[in-house]
């Protein structure tokens, strides 16, 4: 039942018109059709795809390709040698091998060979055609004399058993026997019939599986990764011949006997194997070095891994091919480390300085030989230069001045072997180390002055990071520049002064230097070393820089060393270091002493040494008169204890004193009259006995002056 509202109070609001229905209109979105289903053979497409390219499936379909491959290879193989065996394919083959390697005595040898070989196999022939009626005579008279011996021993048995029937006896007894191998071979004979093809199969299966006779990419991957192809002369001429040198190409298919003359003998060389090519007319040499990584792929080698040089023979080149993986290994420990007896010669001693890649030991002179060390950072050339220097310094007779202007600590150890020695990067080490340069042009001043014949111990001055001398933008109060390479410039100036007549006074300056530059190592600096030798390097700019046009010319190519991997592999370049014949360079692979193995040495060194005072900072100020100086500590005493002669030096002058030794204190006072006494059992010096050396010494020095 519905009610009727009744409103009380007036409504003052004109009543309004009626308004029209507001309509909504709902639009209905259907729901998003579910997407088509994708059709069955797209489906089995994908799974056909994803089962086809999976791991597991190559790996069974290489595995099944691998050992089907090994009963065609093991045919292959068989087939051969029944080739070799019944004709004279092998000696065809050795012939022309030896004719290849221009060996004419054996490629005779090996004809005469063959031609008797022809011979016996004509024999043989011509005797089977008498054969048949020869075989037909033979059964002949056997059977007959088979029958009869039957038939005789038949006759013994029947006189010993006495019946006649025993005659037959044996006859029948060799009838039954060859009715039980008819018997046999009927039983045998079906079976081997089915089986015989497999056996066969699996003959030629074994045959081909243990010679591996399958393509590489059927092999195991372990055999894959760990041995590569190996070098024969066909595999050579091949991968010359897919070098994309048009005129090697053609000269090599119209050749007779396929490329093989081109190619010497074969020879193991270290790790590898080495052969020279003798190219064919119309064919340089650049054009082969050129295309080196080509010619490493075709080998199924890496870049790193081949070596092109050129011998002393005209059209010729020098492959060396690594086995595979073997420059990754390393080489042993240096005989420095190993041999605590070894002891080295300035003049005639060779440095352990590491392998060629022939494996044989790589040993440098460094006798009156400038040096040069130059690669990119981190690749070892401070542990390389500092082999030497370790090796040198167990000749006592050598003196030291070194400079490193990294400061890292790499040349620590010789503190107490090196007269000098100077470490740090900033401009006024590079200050200290282009004075101690300059001391040493003065010191060799010195020597080429001297009367003639007059021997000089060798001083070998090192500077290791000379880039960082060369870079100095430092000016002195003349404003002649510490750096650059101008004919003011103070170390290039040195470095010049040294290389020109240094090495005749035995005075020698080894430098390493880093990513060269003509700014950072000028032009007559590099070209002044005598021996030249790089590390990895970026570019064959740098590595005509560092080794020489001539050099990088004849094959030697730092700049294709891998950068990291190859650390302490060094181009060397140098009259110093044996050189194959024809060669312009050799390729070391240096020995890797690490720091604690280098204290280790140099602690031996010291001991073959009564003493040296190290100074690290070249004193610049007041010189210093150390006879003048000991007479005033010691003052008006009669006489001073030596160990208090030493400390009061030191107090009077730290720099010139703070390291004075015994030792020190009597090289100054030998010959002056005042050397050290005992006195009350203790070492003194006396008062009256260095005045009157002083006295003798101004003496003679007044006198001098006159004159």
């Amino acid at each position: 039942m519905s009610e009727n509202v009744v409103h009380l109070h007036k409504d003052t609001d004109p009543p309004a018109e009626p308004a029209t229905a507001t309509v909504t209109t709902l639009t209905v979105v259907p729901a998003p059709a579910p997407p088509a289903p994708t059709p069955l053979w797209v489906r089995s497409g994908r799974a056909v795809k994803h089962a086809v390219t999976h791991e597991n499936t190559k790996t069974a379909a290489r595995t099944v390709a691998r050992h089907s491959l090994y009963v065609v290879g093991g045919a292959r193989i068989v087939a051969r040698r029944t080739w070799d065996g019944k004709t004279a394919a092998r000696y065809e083959r050795f012939m022309r091998a030896a004719e290849a390697a221009g060996n004419m005595e054996a490629a005779a040898e090996w004809e005469e060979r063959g031609q008797h070989f022809r011979d016996a196999r004509h024999r043989r022939r011509m005797d089977l055609l008498h054969s048949p009626l020869d075989a037909a005579k033979g059964m002949a008279v056997g059977t007959g004399m088979g029958i009869g011996a039957l038939v005789a021993l038949g006759i013994v048995m029947a006189i010993a058993n006495k019946d006649v029937k025993d005659v037959v006896t044996p006859i029948q007894a060799v009838i039954e026997f060859i009715n039980l191998l008819i018997t046999i071979v009927q039983v045998v004979w079906g079976p081997a019939v089915t089986l015989g093809p497999f056996l066969a199969l699996l003959a030629l299966w074994a045959v081909g599986s243990k010679q591996q006779a399958a393509p590489q990419w059927a092999l195991p991957a372990t055999v894959r990764s760990s041995e590569g192809e190996p070098i024969t002369p066909s595999i050579v001429v091949k991968a010359l011949r897919d070098l994309g040198v048009p005129a090697l190409r053609k000269a090599i298919k119209e050749m007779g006997d396929a490329g093989a003359s081109m190619l010497g003998p074969i020879r193991i060389a270290g790790c590898g194997v080495e052969v020279d090519v003798t190219l064919p007319s119309g064919v340089a040499t650049n054009e082969v070095q050129g295309k080196r990584r080509k010619l490493a792929e075709n080998l199924t080698r890496h870049e790193h891994e081949v070596f092109i040089t050129l011998p002393e023979a005209a059209r010729t080149v020098r492959l060396w091919v690594a086995d595979l993986g073997a420059l990754d290994e390393p080489i042993g420990p240096s005989p420095l480390v190993t041999d605590e007896t070894m002891t080295a010669d300035y003049s005639k001693g060779r440095a352990p300085w590491g392998q060629d890649l022939r494996g044989d030991a790589a040993a440098l002179s460094v006798y009156q030989r400038h040096l040069l060390i130059t690669g990119l950072s981190n690749q070892g050339k401070t542990a390389a230069l500092r082999s030497l220097a370790l090796w040198l310094a167990l000749d006592k007779s050598v003196e030291f001045w070194m400079g490193d202007l990294k400061g890292a600590g790499d040349w620590n150890m010789f503190d107490g072997i090196a007269t000098r020695l100077i470490q740090g990067p900033t401009d006024d080490h590079v200050i200290q180390v282009t004075e101690m340069a300059e001391d040493a042009v003065e010191e060799m001043n010195r020597r080429l002055q001297a009367p003639p014949g007059t021997v000089f111990p060798p001083l070998i001055v090192i500077v290791d990071e000379a880039q960082v001398a060369f870079m100095c933008p430092v000016k002195d109060e003349d404003k002649r520049p510490y750096g650059g390479s101008s004919s003011t410039s103070r170390y290039f100036m040195a470095a010049r002064k040294i290389h020109n007549q240094g090495r005749a006074v035995n005075v020698l300056l080894w430098q390493g230097t880093q990513d060269p530059t003509d700014q950072n190592l000028p032009k007559l600096v590099r070209e002044g070393a005598h021996t030249r030798a790089s590390l990895a390097l970026g570019t064959e700019s740098q590595a005509v820089m560092a080794l020489g046009e001539k050099a990088v010319n004849g094959g030697a190519a730092p700049h294709l060393l891998r950068q990291g991997l190859d650390k302490g592999t060094l181009i060397v370049a140098s009259d110093g270091i044996e050189i194959p014949k024809g060669q312009t360079s050799i390729t070391v692979r240096t020995h890797y002493i690490s720091t604690d193995d280098a204290k280790v040495i140099a602690a031996r060194a010291k001991a073959l040494r009564d003493g040296v005072t190290t100074l690290h900072v070249i004193e610049r100020g007041e010189e210093r008169d150390p006879l003048a100086d000991i007479a005033s500590v010691v003052g008006t005493a009669a006489r001073v204890r030596t160990q208090d002669v030493i400390k009061r030096l030191a107090t009077l002058n730290e720099d010139a004193y703070g390291t004075w030794s015994f030792s020190d204190l009597t090289r100054v006072l030998e010959g002056t009259g005042a050397e050290p006494y005992k006195s009350d059992g203790v070492m003194v010096i006396g008062r009256d006995r260095l005045a009157r050396a002083l006295a003798n010494r101004d003496g003679h020095g007044s006198a001098s002056a006159s004159e």
